[in-house]
């Protein structure tokens, strides 16, 4: 009888200890990876409310220079003057590429949803930081070409005998430069995605 009530003890004691061990475990465990989640998904959202920023910002860039056309009131019988963004192919580039960029941000924001969904995934955050990225460039290109004829447009260039048209076209100039800065703040937009997404693989 006292070896029964020895051998029934033993495992009776290491069962107890192990049930209060175990608990403990999980706990902490469950408690590090729900932190580290919270703190992703959390980026994640922002990532997402900026994206819908950008797309604001790029469609406007375009929508504003595509109607960025202006006929001047006077015209000969042989002559009309006007002025519109197919009249340079610099400004033609800057409609297409944030036609293409604005097209980009919708499209990236189902893949944005999953992240938010699954804080933890890498794969999609990885996939957005290369596109984003190149989408940022292309988006440089653009403004930096198209600030660079509205230079040309209200100043002019002397050594090239290139007059400013923005005493006669103001609307025309008006609109290509709110394109310009609406740009603009499309890459700032990209460019804190793109920090926010190394910032999000930096923590895994």
């Amino acid at each position: 009888m006292k070896n029964e009530s020895t051998i029934i003890d033993v495992p009776a004691e290491s069962s107890s200890a192990m049930k209060g061990k175990a608990p403990l475990i999980g706990v902490a465990k469950d408690h590090t990876t729900s932190g580290s989640g919270g703190y992703k998904r959390g980026l994640s959202i922002f990532d997402f409310l900026l994206r819908i920023a950008a797309i604001i910002a790029a469609s406007v860039a375009a929508g504003t220079m595509f109607t960025s056309d202006e006929t001047l009131p006077f015209f000969t019988q042989f002559l009309q003057f006007e002025a519109g963004y197919d009249d340079l192919p610099t400004y033609q580039f800057f409609v297409i590429a944030m036609s293409i960029v604005s097209g980009y941000l919708l499209l990236s924001l189902p893949i944005s949803v999953v992240t938010i969904v699954r804080p933890l995934a890498t794969a999609p955050r990885l996939l957005l930081l290369v596109l984003d990225t190149a989408a940022l460039a292309f988006n440089m290109a653009a403004a930096s070409s198209a600030a660079a004829i509205s230079y040309l447009a209200h100043n002019g260039n002397q050594n090239t005998n290139w007059l400013p048209i923005c005493q006669q076209f103001g609307d025309f100039c008006l609109k290509s430069s709110g394109a310009v800065v609406s740009s603009f703040v499309a890459v700032v937009f990209f460019t804190i995605l793109v920090v926010l997404s190394g910032v999000a693989l930096k923590r895994h």
